[in-house]
């Protein structure tokens, strides 16, 4: 595929890497242009300048240009990840032609097993993102950090506050699982919160989160997709958001949440959405980003490919009798990392494209509820879906 055809020309303040000092960002990525060869890439970065999805319209054309120029800026410590900048995806005729060339773009970068890194734009286009993976007949999991949970009114068109709905009312359906980080009670309707429940999702309000950051890489973990909503760090820290509020994540919550996702073997998309580049004094939002980005290749460059699909019998297996419930847990930990693992029971006429959401990552805690008779809410939130 020809990915040129979505593409504008490459912002000239961008192309050169003679521009940018050595060893940096700017001075070592490579600059898409028609002989470039994709599947030679790790990492794609793409800008994506629409925001007629936004609840109240915000031009973004200047937001991946100032996101760049910071990004640019950091040293590139990681040689051996190979980065290539596609440039800007333009507002097409209609959102439904902007959706369009995104799902295509993201649909061939994922084929060729190269993560694209969306730079948005209004975060409607977390369900072009997702349409992609449709061609590839893979159900995925997508986890958001946001302060709201964006399930709004169903028969209207796609929006940044009802995206999720077309997810999960999108047909042929390939969501397996929904986790959202970071919601803050105030902004959430309760009745959210129970049809999360009742379809077995999740839902992690801002201080549960905060409180232990580090349970939330098993969630971020077990996602294919994860879609970051500036709104959700406080004002304070990145003031150019679309709903900038006093509280939420902090500078360095939104790094280590970056590179943890970067660690997962299993993440395949990641996207930062709604950077409103009129309201960023001194430009804190988007150096912030910028080092969200680093973070996640960070991350990236630390994986460790340890995901137990072929290779379990190099783990640590542990068995745990929930006798309340008449279950045998089997558990499965790291020996590269000490990361934990919970497997699902797969019902024999299952669906086949469930399969690799069996091994689900799980953390030492989850192993010690069990060792206590409580079933993890995450493995009993998964086998609800399979059965």
């Amino acid at each position: 595929m020809d990915l040129g055809i979505y593409l504008s020309s490459f912002p000239k303040a961008f192309s050169s890497a003679n521009d940018w000092k050595k060893n940096t960002i700017g001075g070592t990525i490579t600059r898409f242009s028609e002989d470039v060869v994709i599947s030679d890439y790790k990492i794609a970065l793409i800008g994506v300048l629409e925001g007629r999805g936004a609840e109240e319209f915000i031009d973004f054309r200047k937001a991946s240009s100032k996101i760049r120029a910071q990004f640019y800026s950091l040293y590139n410590h990681f040689p051996n990840v190979k980065m290539i900048d596609l440039g800007d995806v333009l507002p097409g005729s209609e959102v439904s032609d902007t959706y369009f060339a995104l799902t295509s773009i993201v649909e061939e970068l994922v084929k060729k097993e190269v993560i694209p890194i969306v730079l948005g734009g209004s975060q409607d286009l977390t369900f072009a993102s997702y349409t992609a993976y449709e061609a590839l007949e893979q159900s995925v999991n997508i986890v958001t950090v946001d302060p709201k949970i964006d399930i709004g009114v169903v028969n209207e068109g796609v929006s940044d506050n009802n995206y999720i709905n077309h997810i999960l009312m999108h047909q042929p359906n390939y969501l397996f699982n929904y986790s959202s980080l970071g919601y803050q009670s105030y902004l959430t309707d309760d009745e959210l919160i129970s049809l999360m429940e009742k379809l077995n999702f999740d839902a992690y309000r801002l201080g549960v989160v905060k409180n232990d950051l580090e349970e939330v890489e098993p969630i971020v973990r077990n996602a294919d997709i994860l879609s970051f909503d500036m709104a959700a760090i406080k004002a304070s820290e990145s003031p150019a958001s679309m709903e900038a509020s006093p509280n939420g994540f902090d500078g360095e919550d939104a790094c280590r949440i970056a590179r943890y996702a970067g660690l997962s073997d299993k993440l395949s998309s990641f996207a930062v959405y709604n950077y409103v580049s009129e309201k960023d004094v001194d430009d804190v939002s988007a150096k912030l980003i910028g080092q969200m980005l680093w973070y996640f290749i960070d991350g990236f460059n630390n994986r460790l490919n340890d995901y137990p699909v072929a290779t379990k019998g190099s783990y640590t297996k542990y068995h745990v009798a929930v006798e309340s419930e008449k279950l045998d847990l089997s558990f499965y930990k790291s020996p590269k990392s000490g990361r934990w693992w919970i497997e699902v029971p797969y019902p024999q006429n299952g669906n086949s494209r469930h399969e690799r959401h069996l091994m689900m990552p799980c953390s030492y805690s989850d192993y010690l509820k069990a060792c206590e008779g409580k079933i993890p809410e995450r493995w009993w939130q998964a086998y609800q879906k399979l059965m």
